[in-house]
């Protein structure tokens, strides 16, 4: 069972859904498309997290513990629970122990 990522992101985060799909295009004009498996949605939320070095340690302790492939539980904006995995990360010093935190979670599809 995959662990819950409990941690609020920065406001206004802006995510990107993608819909993969296959077509053919033939030489009469005509093109043919369909969704490309049963989960063909996909999103990528790039995240930023702000705060004090124990926070962020925390949140950066969470992501490498899953090594940027084991999936956890995260609620989107506007999404309901799912899968998600972070194998992009970076950090911000501030100065006065304060840091930012940037994470990419992409929506993954499979076991848990």
């Amino acid at each position: 069972m995959a662990d819950n990522f409990t941690w609020c992101p920065y406001i206004e985060p802006t995510g990107t859904g993608t819909f993969r799909v296959r077509s053919a295009q033939f030489g009469n004009g005509y093109r043919q498309v369909a969704g490309d498996g049963i989960n063909n949605e996909v999103q990528s939320w790039p995240l930023t997290f702000r705060g004090k070095e124990a926070y962020v340690l925390e949140i950066l302790g969470f992501l490498r513990a899953r090594k940027g492939f084991i999936p956890f539980n995260w609620t989107p904006p506007l999404g309901v629970p799912s899968l998600f995995t972070c194998a992009t990360w970076g950090v911000t010093p501030h100065g006065a122990g304060m840091f930012t935190l940037t994470a990419t979670f992409e929506q993954h599809f499979g076991a848990a």
